[in-house]
């Protein structure tokens, strides 16, 4: 629960303290009532004659809850609704409306124009406490339950060991990048691999081989730009999408990635260093066609195994025509 919902929480699930009301109606006698009703179980109250005066008010410090009288000159109840709905910083703002009519039909109408309840004037003292009470607890519930379902879609796209971005990260990266890129934009797209990882697990442990790829992901992370994405590849494999960069600046950014960990052994231990060496394979081409570059990208990788470890190799990617 966030610390505005704690902050406005109060003896239970109806009781709630220093969340901010906002009476809108025409009548002062109304304002008045309900005003002292609010501040005698301890909520703040903010008042508005009609809906023009309640809307510059909610724009300027939207409150936690809006009284809205349905009947009123200037803008009326359902067109403050309205004007709230249409503005997604305001849309969430709980809504009672307050109404002399008697149906159950005029109540309906209501709800149905978007207010999360209603109350009958003249109203009950307690029926009043209740009812505001229950709509700022819904609040509170639904905002811990977005803000958790926002959480866990995050940490769906984090990499629990190192905190870098994961595939699905990148999956949704490049798609968004697709849509909103123009066609023939250049990428580049740079894959490195921790030389003889498996040794360093098998002769210092799993618990300092994490530690290494932790270290490895925080000097790479200072080693690139803000629009670029790194990526936890899977194990001890590494990605870097870097938009925008053509084939030399890609080779010049994994050439400083190349330094970026090994010119300096790893600190694992108050006084235990391990060296640790990347090969590294990169490419460079269209965006549009990402998705035929990460082979190349690989492909380069392997070769700087092949080759011996510890350097980088640059794949050219064919042009279009070929």
């Amino acid at each position: 629960m966030s610390t505005e919902d704690q902050q406005i929480e109060r003896r239970g699930r109806n009781r709630v303290v220093t969340a901010r009301v906002l009476v809108v109606d025409d009548s002062s006698a109304t304002r008045r009532i309900l005003r002292r009703l609010l501040e005698a179980v301890g909520y703040g109250v903010t008042e508005a004659a009609d809906g023009l005066e309640a809307l510059a008010l909610c724009r300027a410090d939207p409150p936690d809850l809006v009284l809205l009288d349905i009947d009123m000159p200037v803008m009326d109840g359902p067109a403050l609704v309205g004007r709230l709905q249409e503005d997604d910083e305001l849309a969430e703002i709980p809504v009672i409306f307050l109404t002399a009519r008697t149906s159950g039909a005029d109540a309906a109408a209501g709800l149905q124009l978007g207010a999360h309840d209603y109350l009958r004037k003249p109203c009950e003292p307690v029926e009043l406490e209740a009812r505001v009470g229950a709509a700022l607890y819904r609040r509170s519930q639904h905002r811990s339950l977005r803000e958790s379902a926002l959480e866990a879609d995050r940490l769906s796209t984090v990499d629990a060991l190192t905190g870098l971005a994961n595939r699905r990260q990148f999956g949704r990266r490049r798609d968004q990048l697709l849509a909103t890129t123009v066609e023939g934009t250049s990428v580049g797209l740079i894959v490195l691999d921790v030389d003889h990882f498996k040794r360093v697990n098998d002769t210092e442990g799993h618990i300092v081989g994490d530690a290494v790829l932790r270290i490895l992901a925080r000097r790479l992370s200072t080693a690139i730009e803000a629009s670029h994405l790194l990526v936890r590849w899977g194990g001890e494999e590494f990605l870097v999408l870097a938009p925008r960069l053509n084939e030399e600046a890609t080779n010049e950014l994994a050439q400083r990635l190349h330094l970026a960990i090994c010119a300096t052994p790893f600190g694992v231990g108050a006084d235990r260093l391990i060296p640790i060496t990347v090969s590294i394979g990169c490419v460079s081409g269209r965006l549009d066609e990402i998705d035929a570059l990460i082979p190349l990208a690989d492909e380069a990788l392997y070769q700087a195994k092949r080759d011996g470890r510890n350097r980088v190799v640059h794949q050219t990617a064919p042009t279009s025509s070929e």
